[in-house]
């Protein structure tokens, strides 16, 4: 395997992850290399590197996260967006996003940040058309995308002290999941099985865990459309 010479020294331990690695695979080797927690949400954990410089977002689903590193991308030349070190697509529809380690920062400072995308400021207008772009897309593609998310705690600093946008995607969780009761098939059809392996695997730390029999009747409804899938019927 050729190493990228530019590539960070703590991401060797992503180059050395099997084919079929999933999200648990993924989070259960940063940790061995000495990777440890350092947040946790509805969607994803998040694990510090050894130096404290990067920081993996490692979640078993989230349809907005491939949007969110394109925008990293796109935008990388404002500066007003985190650098991106790394993406993988993980087995399942897994993903794992790397990029540097960011601080919080006041409400008022990510509230001022918001208003001035809000007002399309000169200072922030490259970072709103790649929003536009970015999110124009999403929108398109993705039935659950919800808007710019506006949340103060979506600003946050980076170590030499510019703000940046870090979490500006969402899909709307309830309305996505609830889907899978009402409509499977349209989530099926959305999601592919082979995308949404673990669908129902998310930490939810904030809003809490799933009620057990719900759960089941979610793994079950879908089930029931992937099979109605396979057979030509939906």
């Amino acid at each position: 395997m050729t190493t990228d010479p530019f590539q960070h020294p703590e991401l060797a331990v992503l180059d050395e992850l099997p084919a079929d690695a999933d999200h648990v695979v993924v989070e259960q080797a940063l940790r061995r290399a000495g990777w440890s927690p350092c947040g946790v949400g509805d969607w994803a954990v998040v694990l510090a590197s050894p130096s404290g410089q990067l920081a993996a977002r490692i979640s078993p689903f989230d349809p907005t996260a491939a949007y969110t590193s394109a925008l990293f991308r796109r935008a990388a030349a404002t500066c007003q967006v985190p650098v991106l070190h790394a993406f993988r697509e993980l087995e399942g529809g897994a993903v794992c996003s790397v990029m540097e380690r960011l601080h919080p920062v006041e409400q008022d400072e990510g509230a001022a940040f918001f208003r001035a995308l809000d007002a399309r400021e000169p200072q922030v207008a490259d970072l709103v058309a790649a929003i536009d772009e970015v999110l124009g897309a999403a929108s398109r593609e993705l039935p659950w995308c919800g808007p710019l998310d506006p949340n103060p705690s979506n600003v946050m600093r980076r170590a030499t002290g510019e703000l940046v946008l870090t979490d500006p995607f969402y899909a709307d969780g309830p309305n996505l999941y609830g889907s899978i009761l009402t409509d499977p098939m349209v989530v099926a059809r959305a999601f592919p099985a082979a995308r949404r392996r673990h669908m129902l695997e998310l930490p939810l730390a904030e809003s809490g865990p799933w009620d057990p029999v719900e759960r089941e009747k979610m793994r079950a409804a879908l089930a029931w459309a992937d099979a109605e899938l396979a057979r030509g019927l939906g």
